[in-house]
């Protein structure tokens, strides 16, 4: 006999991994033990040599589905004599001296075991909506600390009755050790008001029935939830919650209604049905002739709707009752962190909810719902949260770093050992309540990976709150420019060492020439970068102000346009457009733009998609940022185009875009007659040529040919389509980003993957 340690890193905690060890040592014959100790698992076991090879490699080959096995380690131990009892479960053992970095396990949807027992008549926990096993359930919005177990979580109020406790120590049944596991004897209760169990759970029923909206205590944070085929029920959300435009999640019961709504490939398909569950974007079918199922304000104006599937019991039993898609929305007021305790959203929810469905198990972390979507068969991450969050990422990283984010759809990651940590979506740090929530996610997150960074890599725009909190800290800190992160974020993602030609198309970043930078091409590798080209540069007039209105940033491209050579769009061109707006405002933007006051310059791809929306006249004021790119995208549709004019110039060592040619052309074909959905087509393809031209030049001068795209812009499929077109076929390695966010929620991540590569270079 042969007695040997084992220890296993990875997701390995919360995820049935120790009662797959005990199975596996059972079936083999083998004595010792398993224990979770700090953020992995590890053990002894006993027999002979050809055993215990043969269970190493089945702990790397067999692990469950929701474990990501990073590493097995099988060392020689002391003696044998103590393992001659079988095989058990020890307790949890905290190992403080242990400073491996801790990996959490996301929460996992609903599996299909506990769906069958959800409905079936004759099981003890038949429409218990908090069903869970060792394969589904809450993790990472419930665990407080690791070693993960039920009293490092907020079950550990829910102590377990006999028939749970007995699952629970039975190595046979699937619960076997699931910390969440729960029923209706011992663990949490839905609750209306002064209502429990099923009577709250129809009085929720009744009231979405009704044309109500109700908040439901979802996995990670409350949820606004109302029908989706009710023009009144959603006009009225839409209403209290104060988001006039910007599109509602739809969850549906299965993958049949998801295809009755929208069209769907193997790719959307395999991500709706996935444990993470996401909000996947889709296009939507269009029914000639019949009552639409969805209420047209449940996306107005676009060509796609968000669908996803039930992530809890709970969501399934609501929809099981009410047989209707349901609109399922973060539950907050605009700009706000969702709610996630009771207090918490009765205060910022009263004014929204006609009542609350909630429940006594306490959330520990706020998650929203990811979002993701697919560009043919191209995955792109548009939120990473819930199901995602915070399950590490490869990085190459040594020394334990962090990246605080930006300003916008914030994120924070934290990172070390070969992985990063990227938080959960936070939201726009916009005021005092969502700095607060940035605050309370890197505390925790730091407190569960286990990770102290030495360097904190931030913006270096001194307006963000992410930057002034990461200057209040005591640590190193470092500065990344805000269009290097997001290259940087792609190239890091796939493992780009050396260097790569990146381009950067979003809203706004601070250059390092004291504009505001948008459009740019970089090269780069991730410890540096040099621009070889950009967008020309236009006056955004009232700073803030020009971006929550499109029409402002029109007017700053033709009356303020850089000058490059080519004559700005005559006034016969602009006065259809100008003389749709207010004559006062117009005449105080172009007194603003005359005298260079309060108009900061910016080389911005999102600002110039702003510009087009506002002149084609689809959208002057925005209710959420990216409301006119995303409205031009959807003018556009499935229209094929040839581009309009442009020209691309050498001025001062850089290759510019100078968009001129692009506006007169697009103004004197709209006065021509030609159709909106035309020129916003048009206006994509010039955009591709564009960014063809620009990295084309950049190449035939030694850049290198494997290209990086990041930015805001990419999320913008008709684009990343056509962009991706022309550079593959000038015979370049095109790359974006898929599990790290494109937009805003990766900056944190390439800040990690800068700051890493640089203290690399230092050794």
């Amino acid at each position: 006999m042969t007695v040997h340690r084992f220890r296993v890193e990875g997701i390995v905690q919360g995820v049935g991994f120790r009662p797959f060890v005990y199975r596996t040592a059972a079936a083999l014959g083998l004595d010792g033990w398993v224990a979770n100790v700090n953020g992995h698992v590890e053990g002894e076991v006993a027999g002979s040599r050809r055993a215990v090879e043969e269970f190493a490699t089945r702990l790397r080959t067999d692990a469950p589905a929701l474990a990501r096995v990073r590493r097995v380690r099988l060392t020689d131990g002391a003696g044998g004599a103590a393992h001659r009892e079988g095989f058990r479960v020890r307790h949890s053992a905290p190992r403080p001296t242990d400073t491996t970095p801790r990996e959490i396990p996301p929460d996992a949807a609903i599996c299909a075991a506990c769906l069958a027992e959800l409905r079936d008549p004759h099981d003890r926990r038949h429409r218990y909506p908090f069903i869970n096993c060792t394969d589904c359930g809450p993790r990472a919005t419930i665990i407080e600390d690791l070693p993960y177990d039920r009293v490092r979580t907020t079950m550990r109020r829910f102590p377990m009755c006999p028939a749970c406790a007995a699952e629970y120590a039975d190595p046979g049944d699937r619960r076997f050790h699931a910390e969440p596991v729960a029923c209706p004897a011992c663990g949490p209760r839905p609750a209306w008001e002064g209502l429990r169990g099923e009577e709250a759970l129809r009085a929720a029923v009744k009231t979405v029935g009704e044309g109500g909206i109700v908040a439901v205590k979802g996995l990670g944070g409350f949820q606004l939830v109302c029908d989706a085929g009710d023009p009144a029920a959603v006009a009225e959300l839409r209403r209290r919650k104060r988001r006039p435009a910007k599109p509602f999640a739809v969850m549906v019961g299965d993958i049949e209604a998801v295809v009755r709504l929208a069209r769907c490939g193997a790719g959307e398909r395999a991500a709706l049905t996935s444990p993470e569950r996401p909000v996947v974007l889709l296009a939507r079918r269009r029914r000639r002739g019949a009552v639409p199922l969805l209420a047209p304000d449940v996306h107005p104006g676009l060509h796609q709707v968000g669908l996803f599937l039930p992530t809890t019991g709970l969501h399934h039993l609501l929809l099981d009752e009410l047989a209707r898609p349901l609109v399922v929305t973060s539950g907050n007021l605009t700009d706000e962190p969702i709610a996630v305790d009771d207090a918490e959203a009765a205060r910022t929810l009263g004014s929204v909810a006609d009542g609350f469905l909630t429940h006594d198990r306490p959330i520990r972390s706020r998650y929203d719902d990811s979002v993701v979507q697919f560009t043919g068969r191209t995955r792109i991450t548009v939120r990473r949260a819930r199901g995602l969050a915070p399950a590490p990422l490869r990085l190459a990283v040594r020394e334990p770093v962090a990246g605080v984010g930006g300003q916008l759809k914030h994120t924070v990651t934290l990172a070390a050992d070969g992985r990063a940590h990227l938080g959960p979506h936070t939201g726009d740090l916009a005021d005092l309540a969502t700095y607060d929530a940035f605050v309370a996610s890197y505390e925790h997150l730091k407190r569960l990976t286990g990770i102290e960074p030495r360097v904190l890599a931030h913006d270096p725009h001194p307006g963000y709150l992410s930057t002034q909190w990461a200057e209040a800290q005591p640590l190193r800190r470092m500065p990344v420019q805000h269009h290097h992160a997001h290259v940087a974020a792609c190239a890091a993602e796939h493992g780009v060492r050396g260097p790569f030609l990146g381009v950067a198309y979003d809203g706004l970043g601070l250059g390092d020439d004291g504009t505001l930078w948008g459009g740019e091409i970089l090269v780069a590798d991730l410890s540096g970068y040099r621009r070889v080209g950009r967008f020309a540069t236009a006056p955004l007039p009232g700073g803030d102000a020009a971006v929550r209105h499109p029409s402002r940033t029109a007017l700053g491209h033709l009356l303020g346009g850089e000058t490059l050579g080519f004559p700005h769009p005559y006034p016969w061109l602009t006065r259809p457009f100008t003389d749709r707006l207010d004559p006062v405002e117009v005449a105080a933007v172009s007194a603003m733009i005359a005298r260079d006051v309060n108009c900061p310059r910016a080389s911005s791809a999102g600002r110039l998609f702003d510009t087009v929306a506002s002149l084609l006249g689809l959208c002057d004021r925005v209710s959420y940022e990216g409301e006119a790119a995303v409205l031009l995208e959807a003018a556009a549709g499935s229209v094929r185009a040839v581009p309009l004019a442009h020209r691309v110039v050498r001025e001062r060592g850089l290759w510019v875009y100078d968009p001129a040619p692009t506006l007169a052309d697009l103004l004197r074909r709209r006065l021509d007659g030609e159709p909106v959905g035309m020129l916003a087509a048009a206006f994509h393809s010039t955009l591709a040529a564009v960014t063809g031209e620009l990295v084309g030049r950049a190449v035939a001068e030694g850049a290198p040919r494997t290209v990086c795209l990041g930015g805001g812009c990419f999320v913008n499929r008709r684009l990343l389509t056509a962009v991706t077109r022309r550079l593959r076929a000038q015979g370049l390695r095109v790359l974006v980003g898929g599990q790290v966010p494109v937009g805003d929620g990766g900056i944190s991540y390439g800040q990690a993957a800068v700051a890493a590569a640089r203290l690399a270079g230092e050794r």
